[in-house]
């Protein structure tokens, strides 16, 4: 089974090397995944290599996909690539987006009318996309998770296990 973490400038290195290090123990194979197969640097100055770039990942069968916050999801959504992978992986699998990273559903277009959460400073953007809003630190909607901070992903992750347990993808 194969899973992709998300990169650009500016990712929160804590909510990218969480879910990266995790799903790896879980016996997924994990590309991270950038608009262009190159380093990228994160908000405290550590630096990552995507293993792949974005147009080459579409043609990859990822069933969970992980979108970092940090700054990294404003440039994410610049990425006409970047979206549709992201709308393909929702089609069939799990998308998981903390922080600002739900930015990113806004632009693919799964933000309508999704019980949705993420950082405080982007629920208006949020609720202008259609979601509804809950003041929770982590949300499921479906095969949507959100997580308002890095203190949110144990509890995405176990929503987010719950999900690979109903789908049987367990490895």
């Amino acid at each position: 089974m194969k899973a992709t973490v998300l990169v650009e400038d500016l990712f929160d290195e804590r909510e990218l090397i969480y879910p990266l290090y995790r799903l790896m123990e879980l016996g997924f194979e994990v590309d991270l995944v950038g608009p262009e197969a190159r380093e990228y640097k994160g908000k405290s100055g550590l630096t990552i290599r995507a293993n792949k770039d974005a147009r080459s990942a579409l043609a990859e069968d990822y069933v969970v996909l992980w979108i970092p916050g940090g700054y990294a999801p404003d440039r994410l959504r610049r990425s006409r690539e970047i979206l549709e992978l992201v709308k393909r992986v929702a089609e069939k699998g799990v998308v998981a987006a903390v922080c600002h990273g739900p930015w990113v559903l806004v632009s693919a277009g799964l933000a309508k009318g999704r019980k949705l959460t993420g950082f405080f400073s982007i629920h208006d953007d949020l609720r202008n996309a259609g979601a509804i809003v809950l003041d929770e630190k982590f949300v499921r909607d479906g095969n949507i998770i959100t997580g308002t901070d890095p203190e949110a992903m144990p509890g995405m992750f176990k929503l987010l296990l719950d999900v690979i347990r109903e789908k049987g993808w367990l490895i």
